[in-house]
């Protein structure tokens, strides 16, 4: 998982204070249909603007296979210097203040038919005009995502909008915002709360829970788009975790947008079992399903595959990116990725590992798991781990052509006891790398170092990978070499991926206020605004 419970947040504020020293100040139902949401649309008094700009990002990762790959887009290297900053809608009111430490923006815009639909921390869902960034209607909530970071988010399919609040799913009219249904009574007493990214397809709604605190840890589902019943439920813990229950937190669960696949089935990546070194050592078990790819049956939640990670995990690791699909020599592959810094390639159809690459910086602790199992650890405090608990693969791969690329965040931190869940020291300065990975092999293309936490994900343009620095940087890096060949100061920090949609890059900058960038949360487009004014003027 990524940082459970209050302790669990308490400590991601420690870490980004000490280590990164960046953060100085953060600004029972009846039913489906017959459920509150406890949020209220809010429609605004000006016309729909009539200026059209071609492009879309119509899922969470740009596509049902989460390659995150920008189809369609026109920019690259040949104009990337020509971008300019064509709108800015600023966030108001509880929204504008975020939610401590994480900021306000962490989920991925969705882009279609020429709006831009995107969710913000305090769970309040916001249609934009993709020409112009004008607010077409709002739905707010001004709940707090309790799962932290996030991320959050909406799919959008067939003239809907899907998300969730804490507690409760809902669908929107893509068009007004008015609500279509909406369930609070998902989640049983121990079974987490939501923060996820939905995806939709199929006439399904896929999304999970986090924070499972009791037997079966944070669960799957799978609802009706037409009216929010449930479908299937698919528990992520299996059998007892004797190195978990002392906490009494939660463990497994999902945070990412999962991958639906064109065979009928669908693959999550799934978090930790969130246990101390010490209870990990003295009582080790595999406990399944935690820092697995799971695949099931998309129809009935039956589990077809898993292939786990790290075993007996007490680091906080996480297997949580999402998914993606991919083929090679004919073969259809399956590449996980989490914050133990490893990215895996496995057969689609079998879950059978086909590869496995280090990404990012290590210092010699990656088999520590297996050697608790095995009763042969010898661990003592302190202990200072690489990946740490907030570092490997934090954020959501891309795969195009035929490479990987992946970004790494290098912050290695030291537990001062081993009867903590996670380490909360810091051992080193936060940096990072983008790397590009053969995905035939897995063997390293190019890695490049950045002097920041990169936060952003990747988004291949063209001949173009993109990322975003904690800091507020967009940076883009040429695809073939991994050079930097674009810097753009943003107005505000950021931890969010971003979308590209035609010819505009859309970028939510609302990650907390730091030392080196701060400013009003909002989201921002950029464009290349002679092209820009040509559409509009279509």
């Amino acid at each position: 998982m990524r940082w459970t419970s209050t302790s669990g947040r308490r400590m991601l504020s420690a870490v980004l204070l000490v280590a990164a020293g960046l953060l100085v100040a953060a600004c029972g139902g009846n039913g489906p249909a017959a459920a509150s949401s406890g949020c209220t649309t809010v429609a605004t008094n000006v016309a729909a603007s009539t200026a059209r700009v071609s492009g879309s990002w119509p899922y969470p990762n740009a596509d049902l296979a989460n390659t995150r790959e920008a189809i369609g887009s026109r920019i690259s290297s040949a104009d990337v210097s020509k971008l300019a900053q064509a709108w800015a809608f600023k966030l108001t009111g509880k929204a504008a203040a975020g939610v401590r430490p994480y900021g306000s923006l962490t989920a991925n815009p969705v882009v279609q038919n020429g709006v831009v639909y995107l969710q913000d921390l305090d769970s309040n869902v916001y249609a934009l005009a993709l020409a112009t960034g004008k607010l077409d209607w709002e739905y707010r909530c001004n709940q707090p995502e309790r799962s932290g970071p996030g991320p959050n988010g909406v799919a959008v399919a067939d003239g809907k909008v899907y998300g969730l609040t804490p507690t409760t799913a809902f669908a929107l009219s893509a068009t007004t915002g008015r609500t279509i249904w909406a369930d609070n009574d998902l989640l049983q007493k121990g079974q987490g709360t939501f923060g996820i990214q939905p995806q939709v397809a199929n006439g399904r709604v896929y999304l999970a829970s986090q924070y499972g605190s009791g037997p079966g840890g944070g669960v799957l589902l799978a609802l009706s788009v037409s009216s929010g019943a449930v479908l299937w439920r698919f528990n992520t813990v299996a059998g007892a975790e004797p190195g978990v229950q002392s906490l009494g937190l939660g463990s497994g669960g999902a945070w990412e947008t999962p991958l639906v696949s064109g065979s009928g089935s669908v693959t999550y990546g799934i978090g930790n079992p969130y246990q101390t070194p010490a209870a990990a050592i003295a009582h080790p078990a595999v406990e399944l399903y935690t820092d697995s790819d799971v695949n099931l049956d998309a129809a009935t939640g039956k589990l077809r595959w898993y292939y786990q990670g790290v075993p007996d995990d007490f680091k906080d690791y996480d297997m949580q990116a999402s998914p993606i699909s991919a083929r090679i020599a004919g073969v259809s592959v399956v590449i996980g990725s989490g914050k133990m810094g490893y990215v895996y390639e496995m057969n689609a159809g079998t879950g059978k590992l086909l590869w496995k690459a280090s990404v990012g910086a290590h210092n010699g602790h990656d088999d520590d798991s297996v050697e608790a199992l095995e009763h042969r650890s010898t661990l003592t405090a302190p202990l200072t781990i690489l990946p740490g608990s907030f570092g490997g693969v934090l954020t959501d791969l891309a795969v195009a052509g035929h490479s990987v690329y992946v970004a790494t965040v290098d912050l290695p931190l030291t537990y001062p006891t081993l009867n903590l869940p996670t380490a909360t020291k810091a051992a080193g300065s936060p940096t990072g790398e983008v790397e590009a990975l053969s995905l035939a092999t897995g063997k390293v293309e190019w890695d490049t170092k950045v002097p920041q936490l990169p936060l952003g994900a990747v988004t291949v343009s063209n001949d173009l990978v993109f990322t975003t620095l904690y800091n507020g940087v967009l940076v883009a890096l040429n695809r073939g070499t991994g050079a930097v060949v674009y810097r753009h100061r943003l107005p505000t920090s950021t931890n969010s991926p971003i979308a590209i949609a035609g010819n505009t890059v859309i970028v939510p900058a609302g990650g907390p206020v730091t030392s080196t960038g701060g400013g009003h949360p909002q989201v921002v487009a950029y464009t290349a605004l002679e092209e820009h004014r040509n559409e509009k003027s279509r």
